[in-house]
């Protein structure tokens, strides 16, 4: 078994599904990686801790002005800690009770003073184990021994003093000071010891009536908390946060979470966040090529191509973009898109321009902005470049890129007010570079890609399609007739691809070549012959003639890889004649052998093929017999064009030449009504204008009469 049948065999659709499945989860696994491991120059962010030693100068990226929590938290518990004690106002009745509570304790000692049973040592004794007086011996024998006018006399006055003195506002931190105030208030009238008595009778009963309120406190410090502005902080853009050695102190801790620079111990919450990202634009891309047919859905190397070319992007940008101020405006993202899409087409490149966007901005300080300008400037690129067919395309679509990305920069930034216009010029410039060199890479992209991976451009088509073309000048020059009806096919071909939406310049371009293997045996080709006589065919066997018209497209192949002519346009060599068998060659044989198609050797009369693989290859090959017909049969009217037309895509459709083409009944259906069409102005009615014959000088003009001929 050759090694081409076991691979088609082993890669048959559903294994190239897996394949390609198996490739994208690779890519995403491997994006994951980029996106976890710190691969930046310039570390996004660091696993720091209050208290830690700083490992480098760290500094602010840009310019950023924040509340502080710290310092506005610093000021708070300073304003709560400048917050008196509040006290309620004076209470009348701590006073009253006082009073009473001090009339009661005399009422105690009038009782001592009277009884006429005690001695004066007991009464002394009773005196003493009062507990509102607190008397000392002394005091007390002074007390007992007191006549009655006199110690009446000391309670008026110890009323009166202990009343005046409670009017007063007393609060807990008062009551010394209203203490020491008692001895001016008592009345001169008394003698020193008397006014020291009435003096130690009312320190007991001095009390506080002003009362400590917790919760009134409590309000008035919450007050004075929320009465603190909150405090800014500002950092200008390289200005130093921390000093490598410096201790991690909560207030340059505050400052590096604002820049998003510290990654905390516990990475679980990033894992998480980073896995649904990578999942969800995994799904996209997925869902993209399961319902989209794309142009790589058949090659497992174009898919492997483009997920290494977008990982060397990913880890370009990943290295290179965080924690800078300006190169994320200059980094050439659009690159990407802009190539996919002049390889592979439109839709592919927008789709896959979307993950790179958010991967490459993602976890940056500015991500939102970012991911906007990456996204939009693609996108913009990719649809004013289109089919890339001219290198203004990529001149304009590096412009747009520019302009793109400049209106972003201005719609973000310009109202911020960390960004000076200076700044916000810079990173125009800086958006204009990118236009710049994302279009010049597309183009090195391109040329590099498509020699590789034997693809075509329209660049390529473009140069293809000149006349002064090495290959097309020796088609021209060896056989002119096969050029013309190289053209006509072309033509032919190129307006139904239009119709189907089929790439109608591959088509034209692949038309031009598709009979370059008849340069090298031109005579032998009925278009090149000067009449319309078949002896060279006539003057071989049939199976030799058929041999030499056969080797045509192996001839084309050959002259293709010779002049370098990409295989794209080598598969309209080998399939537009597909598996078909020489069918005047093979009636010639039929026909020596008496009609015993035993003993003819049909497979000696059939092209090498492969058949059609795609709707370009299978226009040619319709075209390509629609214009031989019709120039052997010279239909006159449009049901008789119509009839060759169907006749030839019927013969197709029987012989099984468009079984793998994608071509839908719509399809073949639009094919027919652009052929008819394209034929029936050809081969329309043309009118001989009238000859001017000049006779003898002085004679008449004969006009000659205007009739009707086909061209």
């Amino acid at each position: 078994m050759s090694l081409s049948t076991l691979k088609a065999r082993l890669l048959t659709p559903y294994t190239r599904k897996l394949f390609q499945a198996f490739i994208l989860l690779m890519t995403s696994g491997l994006s994951f990686v980029v996106l976890w491991l710190p691969i930046a120059s310039r570390p996004l962010i660091y696993t720091l801790s209050p208290g830690d030693v700083a490992p480098q100068d760290i500094e602010a990226p840009y310019s950023l002005s924040y509340v502080s929590e710290v310092l506005t938290e610093q000021a708070r518990q300073e304003a709560e800690h400048k917050t008196q004690p509040v006290y309620l106002p004076s209470d009348a009745s701590i006073t009253r009770r006082q009073i009473e509570k001090m009339r009661v304790t005399f009422q105690y000692v009038n009782t001592v003073r009277l009884d006429s049973f005690a001695s004066p040592a007991e009464k002394i004794e009773d005196l003493l184990k009062a507990k509102d007086l607190n008397l000392s011996e002394e005091e007390a024998t002074i007390l007992i021994t007191m006549d009655q006018t006199n110690w009446e006399l000391i309670q008026n006055e110890a009323l009166r003093v202990l009343e005046q003195s409670m009017r007063e506002t007393i609060r807990e931190d008062q009551l010394q000071e209203a203490i020491k105030r008692i001895p001016s208030l008592i009345s001169f009238s008394l003698s020193p010891e008397e006014a020291q008595l009435v003096s130690k009778i009312i320190r007991p009963f001095i009390t506080p009536n002003s009362l400590y309120s917790p919760e009134q406190t409590e309000m008035a410090k919450r007050s004075a908390r929320e009465a603190v502005q909150p405090v800014v902080k500002q950092f200008v853009a390289g200005e130093t946060i921390v000093r490598r050695g410096q201790i991690i102190t909560p207030l340059t801790y505050e400052a590096l979470q604002q820049y998003k620079l510290i990654r905390s111990n516990n990475r679980n919450r990033e894992l998480i966040s980073l896995l649904s990202l990578i999942l969800v634009l995994t799904a996209l891309i997925g869902l993209f090529f399961y319902r989209k047919h794309i142009p790589i859905s058949g090659s497992l190397r174009f898919s492997f191509i483009i997920a290494v070319f977008f990982l060397i992007f990913l880890f370009s940008a990943r290295a290179l973009v965080p924690n800078r101020a300006v190169v994320p405006y200059l980094f050439p993202i659009p690159a990407f898109g802009l190539t996919i899409t002049s390889l592979f087409g439109m839709e592919l490149g927008i789709i896959l321009s979307i993950p790179l966007s958010i991967l490459t901005a993602y976890g940056t300080t500015n991500s939102l902005d970012l991911t906007v300008y990456y996204l939009l400037s693609s996108i913009v690129g990719i649809f004013v470049l289109g089919k890339a067919q001219r290198l203004s395309h990529f001149i304009w679509a590096g412009i747009c890129i520019g302009a793109t990305g400049s209106a972003v920069v201005v719609a973000y930034r310009l109202i911020s007010p960390y960004t000076d216009l200076i700044g916000i010029a810079t990173l125009v410039g800086s958006a204009f570079l990118s236009g710049i060199a994302s279009a010049s890479l597309t183009i090195l992209f391109q040329y590099i890609f498509s020699q590789w991976l034997g693809l075509t451009t329209a660049l390529q088509l473009l140069d293809l399609s000149r006349p002064d073309h090495p290959l097309l000048r020796l088609i021209m020059q060896n056989a002119p007739g096969s050029y013309q009806h190289s053209l006509q096919v072309s033509v032919l071909a190129e307006q139904a691809a239009e119709k189907i939406g089929a790439d109608a310049m591959l088509v034209r371009v692949g038309g031009m070549y598709h009979d370059a293997g008849k340069a090298l045996n031109p005579a032998f080709f009925i278009e090149n012959q000067a009449g319309t006589s078949l002896d060279t065919h006539d003057d071989l066997p049939p199976e030799d003639a058929a041999r030499v018209i056969i080797q045509h497209v192996l001839d084309g192949v050959e002259l293709a890889k010779k002049y370098r002519v990409p295989s794209r346009i080598q598969d309209f060599i080998r399939e537009h004649h597909g598996t078909m068998v020489t069918r005047y060659q093979y009636a010639r044989a039929l026909e020596k052998a008496n009609g015993d198609s035993s003993k003819v050797d049909i497979e000696q009369f059939r092209y090498p093929g492969p058949p059609p693989a795609s709707r370009e290859t299978a226009l040619l090959m319709l075209a390509d017999g629609t214009q031989a017909r019709v120039r052997a049969e010279l239909p006159e009217t449009e049901e008789e064009i119509r009839a060759v037309v169907k006749k030839v895509i019927d013969y197709c459709l029987k012989e099984g030449q468009l079984d793998n083409t994608r071509l839908t009944l719509r399809d073949l259906t639009l094919i027919t009504e652009s052929f008819v069409q394209t034929l029936k102005n050809t081969y329309h009615p043309r009118i001989r204008y009238p000859e001017v014959q000049h006779l003898s000088s002085q004679k008449e003009t004969v006009l000659s009469i205007p009739v009707k001929e086909k061209e």
